[in-house]
């Protein structure tokens, strides 16, 4: 009973988070709420018992991301915007709203007509549920191998493509 209030709790607090993100004006809030964000997601990671993915998150996203992302933001040197009166919503504010909404409805009709999500439960997952090892297995052995190694490239390209965007004068 414990473990599913803290998990509620932490999710409520991730969504708010994400919401946050979304929303603020200022980009060094927006990246204080994503840091939060991550936090929570890490949490209920340590609630499910993947302790592993908990830590993983904590260290590459709150950490080394977060980093890069205020780095990013120093380095184009953003400035306040004026503040836009809540009765003035634009036609992309709205859509947004109508697919959040839509989004929402559709994962709320999902889960009420599947029932089942097919979840195991920790104690049925085993003692090696979430270690390094059952992680490393699942990545590099079978299934995950191809899309692991199709991230891997394209994160490079998107660092090749930002050394480049970023220095004109090659």
């Amino acid at each position: 009973m414990f473990e599913a209030a803290l998990f509620y709790t932490f999710s409520a607090l991730a969504i708010t988070a994400g919401v946050l993100v979304v929303t603020l004006r200022n980009p060094i809030s927006s990246a204080i709420a994503l840091v939060s964000s991550f936090f929570c997601l890490s949490a209920i990671y340590a609630i499910l018992g993947a302790h592993f993915v908990a830590v993983i998150q904590v260290l590459v996203y709150a950490g080394a991301i977060m980093v890069l992302f205020l780095f990013v933001i120093m380095l184009l040197n953003l400035r306040e915007e004026v503040a836009v009166p809540w009765g003035d919503f634009s036609p992309r504010v709205v859509v947004g709203f109508m697919t959040a909404a839509l989004l929402g409805g559709g994962i709320i009709l999902a889960v009420s007509v599947v029932g089942d999500t097919g979840l195991i439960s920790a104690a049925e997952a085993g003692a090696d549920y979430g270690t390094i090892r059952s992680v490393g297995m699942a990545i590099f052995s079978g299934q995950f191998l191809l899309p692991f190694e199709a991230v891997s490239a394209l994160l490079t390209v998107g660092v090749v493509g930002a050394v480049v965007l970023g220095k004109r004068n090659l």
